[in-house]
């Protein structure tokens, strides 16, 4: 199965994220070697949302990865 996940990003993300990005992206690296993520990304220009699109059994392959994002865990998403 597929599950899509949507970030709401906060007004000043762009700025925020500086800080947390290498946390984010090694966290998506890992999620995509092992065969979860299939693909994500902001969305606009200047970002106002992302999807992530993730391959697993269940939406707890999302959900887990929602809950370990630092933009997550930060304020920067809902």
């Amino acid at each position: 199965m597929h599950y899509l996940l949507f970030y709401d990003l906060v007004a000043d993300y762009v700025e925020r994220r500086k800080s947390l990005r290498a946390e984010h992206l090694t966290l998506a690296r890992a999620a995509q070697q092992r065969g979860e993520l299939v693909l994500g990304g902001a969305l606009a220009n200047p970002p106002d949302g992302a999807v992530l699109l993730f391959r697993g059994d269940s939406p707890s392959v999302a959900g887990s990865f929602a809950e370990a994002d630092p933009y997550v865990r930060n304020g920067l998403v809902t």
